[in-house]
């Protein structure tokens, strides 16, 4: 959400909750600009296209007053704790979540975005201005562990492309921006793969390859007999990697897991037959 942050626009925040009046007015005074309240509904279809659950622990940086963390929290039995610079929304937020009995799964801390420790986060949400959300998706991208899934409210993060997106229709915001819908982005945050691999197909070829990365998508080149192949058919979502590989007239598609400097899967060999795979990385380079 869009919170009370001083390096940013203050005179452009949003929040995603309604705040009572007096809370209002105060910021009002605080900030020299107003909190914007966001429909429950987009909170709810934020959690629910993040797929949240009771093993999630829900990290929100710019938390206002905490709705999305407690939402999480009480709805979804998870875990997590918001991040605001406003000590008067972070009182507010942990006074809530005491009053619905959920204080030990939902906290909140007063602290810079830039500066909150993002690694235990299996889901981040987010309500930043473009600004905020360009300057952050290098931290986001580095912080989070493979397959975390990051959502954000009617902002992305430009040349990290999206993996999913649902625009929908919520009649409240209209009188906020003049627009009536809202667009939920998705990110799943992919293994980093960059770098010299030698794969081992069980009983059969070896190949090295060499893995180029710019966010989720990859591409590269193996080696075979002497011979530099392009891998075809490259896709990673989170840990979940496939890719093709041409060599002596057949195509072997190869699906698996990456789990740090190794991946395994399944190679489908052709005429019915599969074997094992498994990869190992020789050497790594500066991720793109």
């Amino acid at each position: 959400m869009l919170a009370g942050l001083k390096h940013a626009a203050r005179g452009a925040m949003l929040c995603v909750a309604l705040l009572a009046p007096q809370v209002f007015a105060a910021e009002v005074e605080r900030s020299g600009g107003p909190y914007v309240p966001t429909p429950q509904v987009v909170v709810d279809q934020m959690l629910a296209m993040a797929k949240v659950g009771p093993d999630d622990f829900v990290i929100d940086l710019g938390s206002g007053d905490g709705v999305i963390v407690l939402t999480a929290a009480k709805r979804y039995k998870a875990r997590g704790f918001g991040v605001d610079i406003d000590p008067a929304l972070v009182k507010l937020s942990n006074n809530e979540a005491s009053r619905l009995g959920i204080a030990d799964r939902a906290q909140f801390e007063v602290r810079d975005v830039f500066k909150a420790d993002l690694s235990r986060a299996t889901v981040l949400t987010l309500y930043l201005l473009p600004e905020m959300m360009k300057n952050l998706s290098a931290k986001i991208y580095t912080e989070l562990r493979p397959g975390a899934r990051v959502v954000s409210h009617d902002y992305h993060f430009g040349e990290w492309q999206h993996d999913d997106e649902f625009t929908f229709d919520v009649p409240e915001k209209e009188k906020v921006n003049g627009v009536a819908r809202a667009t939920i982005y998705l990110w799943i945050v992919p293994a980093k793969i960059a770098g010299n691999w030698r794969i081992a197909v069980a009983g059969g070829s070896h190949y090295q390859a060499a893995l180029r990365q710019t966010y989720q998508n990859f591409e590269g080149t193996v080696n075979s007999g002497g011979r530099n192949l392009k891998l075809l058919q490259p896709t990673l979502r989170g840990e979940d990697i496939g890719f093709a590989i041409a060599a002596d007239g057949l195509r072997q598609m190869f699906r698996g897991r990456v789990a740090g400097d190794r991946m395994e899967g399944t190679v489908d060999l052709g005429g019915g037959k599969s074997a094992r795979w498994t990869a190992t990385r020789a050497a790594k380079t500066a991720l793109q």
